[in-house]
């Protein structure tokens, strides 16, 4: 009988206290970025603050990821080692990495994980990564359910697929627009998120089709309806994007999404998480309710039916919340809305295309009474992109986790001893010399009563047996320090017995796909440039950061502005299409579209 596969919900932390929500709101791994080195440079944490958060996640079995998947210098490979040290010895699970020179130093045997900047969307990359000793593989996002699969089929490392959050247009670490406009690198951790700008689409006759629209932005990744298909097709850890996010944010992603495996769980005996403990929300998670740009699967369903980007803006849309029948003086009367609230932010389009806010001050039935009016008009559509009364109620303590035990309590010839048996199995003794005397009354009540009095401490009673051979008299102060002394022990004892796995060993000399690396392999140091030649490649360009290249394209997107458009030779119907070349015009930019129609791939070339 195959033995069951063991899930990962893997949530996002940008601070360790975020991290601690996202252990108690239900994850079974937490990534969380490095004092250096991470990929998001406002996202960093002291190895202190990271220490803490492993003591406390290790309790309940769940694994703690640091991200370290920025490309290095040369002049900074010897104070990544050192970091990378520091993090092995506090206990942190496994590294979340891009650049291959890492593994040309010599460094502790954490587990290492192939970052999604490493670019992984074929069946060989994925096996090549694996074979030089990476533990874990973050696919893709722009992957098909049957791509996953068919990866999943050629290779026995776990992979990790995003199913939540923010997407990247280009495929990540493939972008370097920011790098070459304003020498801000996405793949050094500094992305200024061009993507996001309004763009005017121009044809070669210098024509506008669409001005000042976000045609790049994407809408937000969202498969909570596709997780067993996930699952099936052999994935094992889904990550919740989003380490810039507040607390908020993680705490209803991560139980919404907690939640939905569990149904799962309950049906499907083959998966059960990754971890250990009990989670009760007091809250009823909403995606919508939480910062969103709308939602999309992308090509996870394998077509291009769903419309990708958020034109409008790149802010939050939020939910639908209803439609605007009549605007009076003051206030404006809509129907079909959801429940509203004072303090709640609502958006609309404008009659500009632009998308506006406003704060309602009062509701009265159908009538609301903004801060200020908007300009809006009858039959615009809202949306309501902050909550008051969500957002207030996750402001209070909304989830608790705790590891079930089993106590049983029984007298020796010495005193008494308590055995106390967690939910995993874990079990200690400890004992205590005591003379005791017989009781003039029943005891067991109030001996209960003392056990299961746990406190702040992560445990909870299910079951106290009381063995005693008399009915001897305890004094409560003799309970609660043998209830502290088994609490103490177990809490150790399971610090103990926690394993993070180790690096995997290379399997002989793997071969790299390719025998020659563009700038688009981001070799940004010399370690990363001995690593390749070991495996195969003859000759590896120095990354953009390091020697930029004119002319060349600077991002590469499965998104499509022709199909956008109606324009796609491959589904257009009639209407002519605009002369080519196209380009994406902004205030300080202006790119040329090349369209690969066979990959289906779009890649922007920066004009001078």
């Amino acid at each position: 009988m195959t033995p069951a596969r063991k899930i990962e919900l893997l949530a996002p932390a940008r601070t360790a206290d975020i991290g601690r929500l996202a252990v108690e709101h239900g994850a079974d791994a937490v990534y969380i970025g490095a004092p250096r080195f991470g990929a998001r440079a406002s996202a960093g944490n002291t190895v202190a603050d990271i220490a803490r958060l492993v003591e406390y996640a290790h309790l309940f079995g769940v694994r703690i990821y640091v991200t370290l998947n920025t490309l290095l210098l040369d002049e900074e490979l010897d104070d990544a080692r050192r970091l990378v040290g520091d993090l092995w010895q506090i206990g942190v699970d496994a590294l979340i990495v891009q650049d291959m020179g890492l593994l040309q130093l010599d460094l502790p045997p954490i587990a290492l994980h192939a970052s999604t900047q490493t670019d992984n969307r074929t069946p060989e990359k994925v096996r090549f990564l694996s074979d030089v000793g990476f533990s874990q593989v973050v696919l893709a996002r722009e992957l098909s359910l049957r791509q996953i699969q068919t990866i999943h089929e050629a290779v026995d490392v776990p992979l990790e697929a995003f199913v939540h959050g923010a997407l990247c247009v280009s495929y990540s670490g493939q972008c370097y627009i920011s790098a070459a406009s304003c020498g801000r690198s996405a793949n050094r951790g500094e992305c200024a998120q061009f993507c996001r700008l309004p763009y005017t689409l121009v044809d070669a006759d210098g024509r506008e089709w669409v001005r000042d629209r976000h045609l790049l932005s994407l809408k937000d990744f969202n498969l909570s309806d596709r997780l067993e298909a996930l699952l099936d097709a052999g994935v094992t850890s889904l990550k919740i994007e989003g380490r810039l996010k507040d607390a908020a944010y993680v705490k209803n992603v991560t139980a919404f999404y907690r939640r939905r495996l569990d149904e799962i769980f309950a049906r499907r005996s083959e998966y059960l998480p990754a971890s250990c403990g009990t989670v009760r929300h007091t809250f009823t998670p909403d995606l919508a309710k939480s910062f969103n740009r709308g939602f999309t699967r992308y090509f996870f369903d394998g077509s291009r039916d769903e419309p990708l980007v958020s034109l409008h803006t790149p802010k939050s849309v939020g939910e639908p919340a209803g439609r605007v029948v009549q605007v009076a003086g003051r206030y404006m009367t809509v129907a079909g809305h959801p429940p509203l609230s004072n303090g709640d932010g609502m958006g609309f389009v404008d009659r500009k295309g632009r998308f506006e806010g406003f704060r309602i001050n009062r509701v009265e039935g159908d009538r609301l009474y903004p801060a200020r009016m908007p300009d809006i008009q009858p039959g615009t559509p809202l949306y309501r992109n902050y909550s008051h009364e969500f957002e207030k109620a996750l402001e209070r303590t909304t989830a608790e986790r705790t590891l079930a035990v089993d106590m049983t309590l029984y007298d020796t010839p010495f005193g008494l001893a308590l055995e106390v048996t967690d939910q995993t199995g874990m079990q200690v003794t400890v004992s205590l010399p005591a003379a005791l005397e017989t009781a003039h009354t029943p005891q067991d009540e109030n001996r209960r009563r003392q056990l299961s009095r746990l406190g702040d401490t992560p445990f909870r009673a299910r079951r106290i047996d009381i063995r005693f051979r008399h009915n001897w008299f305890v004094p409560a102060s003799v309970l609660a320090d043998l209830r502290r002394r088994a609490v103490d022990t177990l809490m150790r004892a399971r610090k103990i017995a926690f394993r993070s796995d180790l690096r995997r060993p290379e399997q002989g000399t793997p071969v790299f796909p390719q025998s020659e690396l563009t700038y688009l392999g981001n070799v940004s140091n010399r370690a990363a440039a001995r690593f390749y030649a070991r495996h195969g490649v003859q000759h590896a360009a120095p990354a953009f950061e390091v020697q930029p290249v004119e002319g060349v394209p600077l991002m590469f997107t499965r998104h499509c502005i022709k199909h956008l458009q109606g324009w796609c030779p491959r589904t257009r119907k009639q209407g002519a299409a605009p002369r080519e070349p196209l380009f994406l015009v902004s205030k300080n930019a202006r790119f040329r579209l090349e369209f690969d129609c066979r990959a289906c791939e779009m890649k922007l070339v920066r004009e001078p």
